[in-house]
């Protein structure tokens, strides 16, 4: 789950990490009574939706725009001028597509002194399978560009669970950074103050960027964009709360309801697939065969008729989708099961796509009958080479 930037920064306000005073606002009358509280002279208005590159954005509705979702403001009457700009119009980034994201909330926040940007991330090391941070004098930057263009710049630093942040895990920080004098200083406490937080909340990124090395010597984070485990979320009923579902997609919020792992994509093919790792190996089959995955759809290992109905109406109501690939091994999940969760959901929303069903497994013979004996219009395949050069010859005949 992800939150807002001005969420992120109360959070971590609250275990003492240094940021600027900011008020996040929903309306154009809130917005002078934000500025005046600030006090100015600067002040920073920001976009906030759940994507990153806003500063380099453009909105869709104005003609000329030049300064982005994220701008600089010397005077309330700019403050507000930028905000009847922003505030309920679409901003479009490189992480949101073209389609953009509807600004519904922005956060005007106190202006600072910038000698240095940072680029600072405590993400969960799938090599070392431990917590760890990611340094980089580059801030402000993209860090995928970094990566690739100087990755001798990028340093990460595992932490030991037992141990937590220790003085040489902070050296070994305050050295990537380069840091010294107060800013060295700071990183003492704010480094192991920003773990503690990473793991008391369950958190599944922190990203700073930038952290900055203000002109006085001393550290604050400029920027923060956190995101949650979501299955420890039932630990967390304060942080459930910060959900925003105007940024999430709505067969995603309706797929969340029946517990099914789903995720949208660009694509015109819709999978139903039990297990992640066949998913995934079923979404790139589709993409070596030339077409393009719809979404990522997990229905899990003990899912019932009713909860793949659910997962078969979700992948009908999507607009984009051309053509339905339904691969299934059965292992703890029943073939017959499944047939019956599609035979179902047809019956109720109708089959307007080519359906490819390929089931391997437990009582797969049944499932197969269930379907082969109903009045469906379904393609069946035996392997899932097979299934996915179906699909695509299908759903390109439909074109």
């Amino acid at each position: 789950m992800n939150i807002h930037e001005h969420q992120a920064k109360a959070l971590l306000k609250t275990y003492g990490v240094p940021v600027s005073n900011g008020v996040a606002i929903f309306s154009v009358d809130e917005a002078e009574a934000a500025a005046k509280e600030l006090g100015g002279p600067l002040w920073v208005v920001k976009s906030q939706i759940h994507a990153g590159g806003r500063g380099k954005g453009k909105f869709k509705e104005l003609a000329d725009d030049a300064k982005g979702g994220v701008r600089l403001a010397f005077s309330i009457d700019d403050v507000l001028k930028d905000v009847k700009d922003m505030l309920g119009n679409t901003l479009v980034t490189k992480q949101t597509g073209p389609e953009g994201k509807q600004v519904n909330r922005l956060y005007i926040e106190d202006g600072a002194d910038i000698e240095k940007e940072l680029y600072l991330s405590i993400l969960v090391d799938r090599e070392s399978g431990r917590v760890a941070f990611v340094a980089s004098t580059e801030g402000g930057m993209d860090i995928e560009a970094v990566a690739e263009e100087t990755p001798e710049k990028i340093h990460t630093i595992d932490i030991n669970p037992a141990k937590g942040v220790t003085s040489a895990d902070i050296a070994k920080l305050n050295k990537a950074f380069e840091l010294s004098g107060k800013a060295a200083k700071d990183g003492e406490t704010l480094f192991p103050t920003l773990y503690k937080a990473f793991v008391e909340k369950d958190m599944s990124l922190l990203e700073i960027n930038p952290l900055i090395i203000m002109k006085d010597g001393h550290l604050k984070v400029l920027d923060a964009k956190v995101s949650f485990d979501n299955n420890a979320l039932f630990r967390h009923p304060d942080i459930i709360e910060l959900r925003d579902l105007s940024e999430e997609d709505e067969k995603e919020i309706e797929a969340s309801k029946h517990d099914l792992a789903y995720i949208a994509l660009d694509g015109t093919i819709g999978c139903m697939v039990n297990g992640a790792g066949l998913a995934m190996s079923t979404m790139d089959i589709i993409k070596l065969y030339g077409e393009e995955p719809a979404n990522f759809l997990d229905v899990g290992g003990g899912a019932t008729a009713e909860k793949v109905t659910a997962a078969f109406k979700i992948i009908t109501d999507d607009p984009q989708v051309k053509g339905i690939l339904v691969n299934i091994f059965g292992g703890i999940m029943r073939c017959d099961v499944i047939a019956e969760g599609v035979l179902q959901a047809v019956k109720e929303v109708g089959l307007k796509v080519p359906l490819v069903v390929r089931l391997e497994g437990t009582r797969v013979k049944e499932g197969q009958k269930l379907i082969d004996e109903s009045s469906l219009d379904v393609i069946s395949a035996s392997d899932l080479d097979d299934a996915a050069q179906k699909i695509v010859k299908a759903v390109r005949a439909t074109n």
